[in-house]
């Protein structure tokens, strides 16, 4: 009698911002289907320019819709689907004095230092820039004293920055090197309760902006990373990102 063949292993390359709800999504999965699941996180612009240098994951999971649509558009991919959103705040030392009032006159004072990630290295880092921009609106000659001042302090590269902690923003913060940094909501409260003496707080609204998750299948992905891409769109998945505070897109008002 033959034993049974091997069970096959995923590989999926996600988003850093991931790093904390994707082992409980893995846990479900392979839980119900006998699937294991190797995870690597990154800045999800390094991950896309590995993709695109021959590495070949059978799914990416990133925090924007552009980097898989490019993956898509050059054939090495299919179309990118929404999965999640998130919301995007601000964790800011207590003596900073940021209120949602001043939120602009803050950032634009030459004494308070800002933290952000890497613009077209981390999708983090692109909505900084959005928000920035977005303050140009309100207020021309904004946008430039910002692009100036922030300190890209991570998503430059995967091996200075591990992917399970946000260090250089802690000791930034810690230090008083940074005021304030402009992340993920669903990430901050850790660095929160990291760091003595930082809060996090709501961006206003006017200046805010939605981060979308995306996931995508690369072409040649198995038929066990297509399971677990519908997994992440079930009632189950979405309840366990909404869990860990994400907004789902797939989950019905009942649950």
């Amino acid at each position: 009698m033959k034993p049974p063949p091997p069970q096959p292993t995923i590989l999926i390359y996600a988003a850093r911002s991931l790093r904390y709800v994707l082992p409980s999504l893995v846990s479900a999965f392979s839980k119900l289907s006998g699937v294991s699941v190797e995870t690597r996180h990154g800045p999800a612009g390094l991950l896309r320019e590995r993709i695109e240098e021959g590495e070949r994951p059978d799914l990416f999971l990133c925090a924007n819709f552009a980097h898989p649509a490019r993956l898509a558009a050059l054939g090495l991919a299919q179309p990118p689907v929404v999965f999640a959103r998130n919301i995007i705040a601000a964790a800011v030392r207590r003596d900073a004095g940021f209120t949602t009032a001043n939120f602009i006159d803050r950032l634009l004072d030459p004494a308070i230092g800002i933290a952000t990630s890497t613009p077209f290295k981390d999708p983090l880092g692109d909505y900084a820039w959005a928000i920035f921009r977005r303050a140009e609106k309100l207020r021309p000659g904004t946008f430039a004293i910002l692009d100036a001042k922030a300190q890209q302090l991570i998503g430059s590269s995967q091996t200075a920055n591990p992917p399970g902690r946000y260090d250089p923003i802690a000791a930034a913060l810690a230090t008083g090197s940074a005021h304030v940094f402009l992340g993920y909501r669903t990430s901050l409260k850790r660095l929160a309760d990291e760091v003595q003496g930082v809060k996090t707080m709501k961006i206003p609204a006017n200046l805010n902006v939605v981060p979308e998750y995306t996931l995508v299948a690369l072409q040649d992905c198995s038929l066990a990373g297509m399971s677990f891409a519908l997994f992440i769109l079930s009632a189950a998945g979405q309840k366990l990102l909404q869990d860990f505070g994400f907004q789902p897109v797939a989950l019905s008002k009942e649950i």
